[in-house]
């Protein structure tokens, strides 16, 4: 499903191979819909669900918006898979409803903390999916990804931030706080955990939520320089008060413990950092995809 718009623009599934998007199948509709919720779940062997609004700087502008998508969408989602008997629904959390960890690495089981109303939109969704499984019997498993990075992904993520400024030749990157760790996880990793939760028995994921990280962290200090350094460039950071979020909202640590995902499917993270920093460079080092990137600008 992409979300409806006048130009039928299919954002990054444009950028597929031919001979891959020639099997894809685009439905235009809007998940906050129940009856375009329902028409894309009929018939499919398993849903994925990754449709939010994840920028968190915006929902401290729009955060209604943030409830009505990632609240009441997947509410839609799980309504129309309990009405349509789906055997598998995936998901998808995020590490933020965890907030600043109290203990690391963070399990499953470590307390949520709301400190977003992005945060909140995710625990409040999370909670739905708990109750329809508990309710209803829905079949459903809920994966946490720590932290996502890689080719194509919008400038509101930090990698992202720090390479589109790199590779358009800007000596000065522009950040908000330095001080927080993240654990990083590329893409590929994170799309085998997604496969890997929708192809288990149920009887090892239905009802279970499951982490997916790589164990290590890293200061947004300590990455800018990690990648310039990678792309043999000199640049001063510059924190800009725009891109901090409100003292008591930001998330200061984040580092994964995927021990029950390990124990379950056997998956683990396979590119370590400064591979997948290679990678992603690369791709934002050409110049037609840093093309896509407005970074003059910051972008809620």
């Amino acid at each position: 499903m992409v979300l409806y718009n006048s130009f039928n623009s299919w954002g990054n599934l444009e950028l597929l191979p031919p001979e891959i998007l020639e099997n894809v199948e685009v439905q235009l509709g809007d998940i906050r819909d129940i009856e375009s919720v329902r028409e894309l779940v009929k018939g499919a062997q398993a849903v994925y669900h990754l449709a939010a609004l994840i920028a968190i700087p915006y929902s401290y502008h729009s955060p209604r918006s943030y409830v009505d998508t990632n609240v009441t969408g997947t509410l839609n989602v799980m309504e129309a898979a309990r009405r349509l008997d789906v055997p598998r629904i995936v998901h998808t959390s995020t590490s933020e409803v965890y907030g600043t960890a109290r203990t690391v690495p963070i399990a499953e089981d470590h307390p949520l903390q709301g400190q977003s109303p992005y945060s909140a939109s995710k625990i409040g969704a999370d909670k739905i999916v708990e109750s329809f499984n508990l309710s209803f019997g829905l079949p459903v498993v809920t994966l946490r990804p720590f932290n996502t990075y890689g080719p194509r992904q919008s400038s509101r993520a930090v990698i992202a931030t720090i390479l589109s400024q790199i590779s358009a030749g800007d000596r000065t990157v522009r950040l908000g706080d330095l001080r927080p760790t993240r654990d990083f996880t590329y893409v590929e990793d994170t799309a085998r955990a997604f496969m890997a939760v929708a192809d288990a028995p149920d009887e090892k994921v239905v009802g279970r939520t499951f982490n997916a990280g790589t164990g290590v962290e890293i200061s947004i200090g300590d990455l800018v320089r990690k990648i310039a350094a990678a792309a043999d460039r000199e640049v001063e950071v510059v924190q800009e008060s725009e891109r901090l979020r409100p003292t008591e909202s930001e998330v200061m640590r984040l580092l994964c413990d995927a021990t029950r995902l390990r124990e379950a499917t056997g998956w683990t993270a396979q590119v370590d950092l400064d591979e997948g920093l290679r990678r992603t460079a690369e791709w934002f080092f050409r110049p037609d995809n840093l093309a896509r990137y407005k970074t003059a600008r910051f972008t809620l």
